[in-house]
């Protein structure tokens, strides 16, 4: 190799401004981490894996804790658990123009190996930033190429991010981070053939990568080495899993302004807990029934999907219409729709619940076309017509999808978003009023203290 690697600017970079952060994106991080938490303990009570932490006491000796159970374990083994938890609702943040789950991946990756190394809960959140933000440039890289192949962005760059939040918390040397990047190579993963039956594992996608990301950082630390040019080449991540030559260019360009530029600050909060790619669509029907259209009076529902979206929430359109389980309606756009028409919202209690009835006739009565000019991943927009009983049609759009850099949600909706979910996840409402203080306010979040409070369920 000729010049400096990827991986090497990359490491000497974020060393550089680890610690060094800004106010505002210090604000952001807090707010992502507080979510992510919260989702975490809600997905422990009220997702489909709420089994998955039981598996932490076959891995006792560690000092990272379980979401859930409050046990601990090593830091690998929490890292998928509550990565998993993270993202098993599908109510956890999005960058949108990258399309990466980052908290799932670097919240679950940062706290474990936080409360490993005894960390300042200041450098918890510096690495969580700049685990994200390797993520998002990533992404930018190559928009649209990984899942156009057919890999969930997360869980395909997710080991990178979590073998650099690793390496930043045990404040290794600049030369042992780039061969954990390296050999974080050797396990990217995460397909979408889980829509085939609506199987959990997409779930433990982002969690898997955390895992394997610690992992990737302590086998460096063990003398392992890995390839520094991981990312470029004939045999690099975008090659090989993108198809795409000039992502390895693109992303030195990317690189070229960390520290200066943040995108943690432009990622979205999720409001509603399905696949981000149906929010806009919800929003537009309800904008669309609130020019005074009954629930009653729908006939049906026609919706102009983003090609790059059709893959993950229409196709196959007969599969959408009538999702293989409970779950599976989290990428469901007819049923979603369909849902929100019926129950005037789109909650958790919709993924619990039998398919059938009123919501799967109208889900029938929803169809689509593609949309090739729509600007996706760029930005997430939707465009639907609502068609009543008696021969109206109303149409309705959305720019893009709220939450995001252009339509950002008020930090008071986030903390009551992770309030809900605390509250659901069974902590009591002075645990909930700490947690919160400790994560938003707090100059230096204490992780011990912060761990024993998510252990107060």
């Amino acid at each position: 190799m000729t010049g400096r690697s990827l991986s090497r600017e990359l490491v000497e970079r974020a060393t550089g401004v680890h610690r060094k952060l800004p106010d505002e994106v210090l604000a952001a991080a807090r707010l992502h981490l507080l979510d992510a938490l919260g989702v975490g303990v809600a997905g422990a009570a009220r997702g489909p894996l709420r089994e998955l932490p039981r598996i932490a006491a076959g891995h006792p000796g560690g000092r990272s804790t379980v979401l859930g159970i409050g046990t601990t374990t090593t830091a690998p083994v929490a890292a998928l658990v509550n990565g998993s938890l993270i993202h098993s609702l599908e109510y956890d943040d999005t960058h949108v123009a990258s399309v990466m789950h980052g908290s799932s991946t670097v919240a679950a990756a940062a706290l474990a190996v936080a409360q490993e190394v005894d960390a300042d809960g200041a450098d918890l959140l510096s690495a969580f930033t700049l685990g994200w933000e390797l993520l998002v440039r990533m992404g930018l890289a190559s928009p649209g190429t990984l899942q156009a192949r057919g890999f969930q962005t997360t869980s395909a760059a997710g080991p990178f991010a979590a073998a650099l939040v690793s390496g930043l918390l045990h404040e290794d040397p600049q030369d042992t981070l780039v061969e954990a990047l390296g050999i974080a190579g050797s396990q990217p993963g995460g397909t979408f053939a889980f829509l085939e039956a609506g199987d959990t594992v997409k779930a433990g996608q982002p969690g898997w990568a955390a895992h394997s990301g610690l992992w990737a950082a302590e086998l460096a630390r063990g003398g392992m080495t890995g390839p520094e040019g991981v990312l470029e080449g004939k045999y690099g991540f975008f090659q090989l899993y993108a198809g795409d030559a000039g992502a390895p260019d693109r992303l030195r360009v990317e690189l070229s302004d960390l520290g200066e530029r943040w995108h943690l600050t432009d990622a979205a909060f999720k409001l509603i807990p399905c696949c981000h790619f149906i929010h806009p669509f919800v929003e537009a029907l309800g904008n669309a029934l609130d020019t005074g259209i009954a629930p009653d009076e729908v006939a049906s529902v026609h919706c102009h999907v983003p090609r790059g979206a059709a893959p993950i929430i229409a196709d196959p359109w007969p599969a959408r219409q009538r999702p293989a389980t409970p779950h599976d309606v989290r990428w469901s756009l007819p049923y979603v729709l369909a849902a929100r028409v019926v129950d005037g919202e789109v909650g958790l209690a919709l993924f619990d619940e039998p398919i059938g009835g009123d919501r799967l006739d109208l889900a029938l009565r929803v169809t689509h076309e593609l949309w090739d000019d729509s600007g996706f991943p760029a930005v997430f927009p939707a465009r639907l017509s609502v068609t009543t009983h008696d021969g109206r049609t109303v149409e309705a759009s959305v720019d893009d999808v709220l939450g995001g850099a252009g339509r950002p949600v008020a930090p008071e909706a986030v903390v009551a978003k992770a309030r809900s979910n605390f509250s659901v996840g069974g902590l009591a409402p002075e645990v909930v009023d700490r947690l919160v203080a400790e994560v938003v306010e707090t100059e230096s979040p204490d992780v011990n203290r912060l761990a024993g409070l998510l252990r107060r369920g």
